[in-house]
């Protein structure tokens, strides 16, 4: 399976469990803790073709198929009312959207999926790691999550 990291609304989709569970080939074990299928977890990122239950109805990758953008910045509606309300929604992970559109505008998306692979693996082990993660799985080390990284950003 081709795993796709990116997604139209600037989510990092490398850190999203449901796609790290498939490519560690834990989706089964996920799918058990969720009381879901292995087909609702199963995830090869938002701009694939294999999206988990989470994302299979989302509003903003629709718009951005329909429209054929590649991010949502590419739109002439950005950044929209749709957009601006899933950035201040109460997941703590949807938060850096707009932070990571810019950073995907100004630098492409290259170097941000490069800074995000850095991002999303434990300093000390190596090991990746997913939005809520507290500790690493591996070898236990403390994990900058998104909850304390939102709290780090100009709301």
């Amino acid at each position: 399976m081709e795993y796709r990291y990116d997604s139209y609304c600037g989510l990092y989709c490398g850190a999203c469990p449901a796609l790290v569970g498939t490519a560690r080939g834990q989706a089964a074990e996920l799918a058990k803790e969720e009381k879901m299928t292995v087909e609702d977890v199963s995830c090869a990122g938002c701009k694939s073709d294999v999206t988990a239950v989470y994302c299979r109805d989302c509003d903003l990758r629709a718009c951005a198929r329909a429209r054929g953008v590649e991010f949502c910045f590419d739109c002439g509606d950005y950044p929209c009312v749709q957009l601006t309300g899933f950035r201040r929604d109460k997941s703590p992970h949807h938060s850096v959207i707009f932070k990571n559109l810019n950073a995907i505008r100004e630098g492409g998306a290259a170097a941000w999926l490069a800074e995000q692979e850095r991002r999303w693996r434990c300093a000390a082990c190596g090991e990746r790691f997913t939005w809520y993660d507290r500790a690493c799985e591996k070898c236990g080390a403390a994990l900058y999550d998104c909850r304390q990284e939102e709290r780090g950003l100009d709301v």
